[in-house]
């Protein structure tokens, strides 16, 4: 579910941004503190005089926790809540510079792609009404057409002969006079036509009629073929350069709502400036990105390695200088990573904080510890939150014509069960929920349409009747819960 209403970074106090965090992630008011703060000194930096501005560095986090935690989900939230371009990476992806694998500025490179579509987007729906109307234009005309065709065509069949007697009395009388130009009959009625046609359009009555449009792609450079790390990690702009061929023009069929739908696309696509977009996105990554770096306690090393080691410190070192601040060329031109925010994660189950590099330590001042989730959080989680599971569910279901109500024992029980599996299996934190909710529905969801209009009640008694034997089965509950 997408937080719908973004809120101006300006008067969101931290206070405020924690209470929007609450709606969607239950406890953890540490890390919500941490990067609700890291979030308002941002819009106090840019409060600033430009020479002390460049000077305030973000205070990157790192959050320790297991897994089911919230840590990606905090991050997440809180992009979505100020519109800020935001990308989740896994350091375990990474492999040192001169290995095959990907390098770390891959992921400002993703982090500038995400930006560009978010800020094309946004343009497209500020121009959609004017490309709309143009839309319109461009489908009655096109419908107009079809229907004059055939007409056209009776009008071309005539004889070589007749065409030359036709030319030559056209001559004649151009030499006698010019002509008066009188109203066109035919240009009013086409004018009439038209119309009509656009008005029926607006109104919806033909929707559902199919009609044969021109669709226009590019098609990929061929460089890239021949390039694992393509045009883009060359520094060069794959959208200046045409492609190596010709277009791609493809045929189809389509209804009329549908090529209402392409032509507003492609009308809003030519009336975006493209620089404008590319710089506001650069200028957006540059000041309000946020990086997620997942799984950074996988690179930690244990200390007990000999020799280099290409997946753990190698990558680390690759990391120093995209964290502390650097230009990274994307496709789109040099981006700054001096002032995006880091966010680095990990369960350090096995490695500590200690065992990372460190340099890489100093550039992660801000620590927060994730508590892990019981049954009381569990609990929360299934009625709090506005996207809770069980409201989910409620209304999978109300799309059968089935009335879903869950009692407050079947809620216990179901955060009861989480609970005890996770403390007997692996503890995978909320996630545990929803293989649970899954197990315990299956029946249900798979009968629902032969229950349209009922009303179905689970209470503790049917959680129990679903689950108690599998829950009972410890290698039974390894498998399927």
């Amino acid at each position: 579910m997408r937080i719908e209403t973004i809120i101006p970074i300006e008067s969101l106090t931290p206070r405020q941004i924690v209470a929007e965090l609450d709606k969607y992630i239950v406890g953890q008011n540490k890390a919500k503190r941490a990067v609700a703060i890291a979030l308002r000194n941002r819009y106090r930096r840019q409060q600033l005089s430009p020479e002390l501005r460049d000077e305030i560095l973000p205070k990157n986090i790192l959050m320790i926790g297991p897994t089911g935690v919230g840590k990606t989900e905090i991050a997440r939230r809180l992009a979505m809540l100020v519109r800020a371009p935001f990308v989740k990476v896994e350091a375990t992806k990474f492999t040192e510079v001169g290995y095959v694998g990907r390098d770390v500025d891959s992921m400002v490179r993703d982090l500038t792609n995400i930006a560009v579509r978010m800020v094309e987007q946004e343009k497209i729906q500020e121009a959609r009404p004017k490309a709309q109307r143009r839309a319109y234009e461009r489908l009655a005309t096109l419908l107009l057409d079809r229907s004059e065709r055939p007409k056209r065509s009776r009008r071309r069949e005539s004889s070589p002969l007749e065409m030359l007697f036709q030319m030559l009395n056209q001559f004649e009388e151009d030499e006698e006079e010019a002509p008066v130009e009188e109203p066109s009959t035919e240009k009013t009625d086409r004018r009439t036509r038209r119309r009509q046609i656009m008005e029926q359009l607006k109104s919806g009555a033909r929707d559902k009629e199919t009609i044969e449009i021109e669709v226009e792609e590019n098609l990929t450079p061929f460089v890239q073929v021949f390039s694992p790390q393509g045009i883009e990690e060359m520094g060069l702009d794959t959208d200046l350069l045409p492609p190596f061929g010709p277009r791609s023009r493809s045929k189809r069929v389509v209804t009329i709502a549908e090529a209402l739908d392409i032509f507003t696309q492609q009308e809003a696509r030519k009336m975006i400036d493209r620089s404008a977009v590319v710089s506001e996105a650069i200028q957006r990554v540059e000041q309000t990105g946020i990086i997620f770096l997942d799984e950074i306690d996988k690179i930690a090393g244990s200390g007990r390695a000999v020799g280099p080691d290409v997946s753990r410190e190698g990558v680390q070192r690759d990391l120093l200088p995209i964290i502390e601040g650097s230009t990274v060329t994307t496709k789109f031109g040099p981006v700054r990573t001096d002032h995006i925010l880091f966010i680095a994660a990990g369960a350090f189950h096995t490695a500590k904080p200690s065992d990372l590099i460190p340099e890489l330590q100093g550039r992660l001042p801000i620590r927060v510890e994730l508590e892990p989730l019981g049954s009381e959080d569990f609990r929360r989680i299934l009625t709090e939150p506005q996207n809770a599971l069980t409201k989910q569910y409620q209304q999978l279901m109300a799309t059968e014509g089935v009335q879903l109500e869950f009692t407050p024992d079947a809620i216990d029980e179901i955060a009861r069960i989480a609970g005890e599996v996770n403390a007997r299996t692996e503890n995978i934190g909320a996630r545990r929920l929803h293989t649970v909710m899954e197990r315990l529905m299956e029946d249900l969801s798979f009968d629902a349409p032969d229950h349209a209009g009922e009303r179905v009640v689970i209470d503790r008694a049917y959680v129990q009747s679903k689950l108690a034997d599998v829950v009972k089965d410890t290698d039974l509950s390894r498998y399927i819960l």
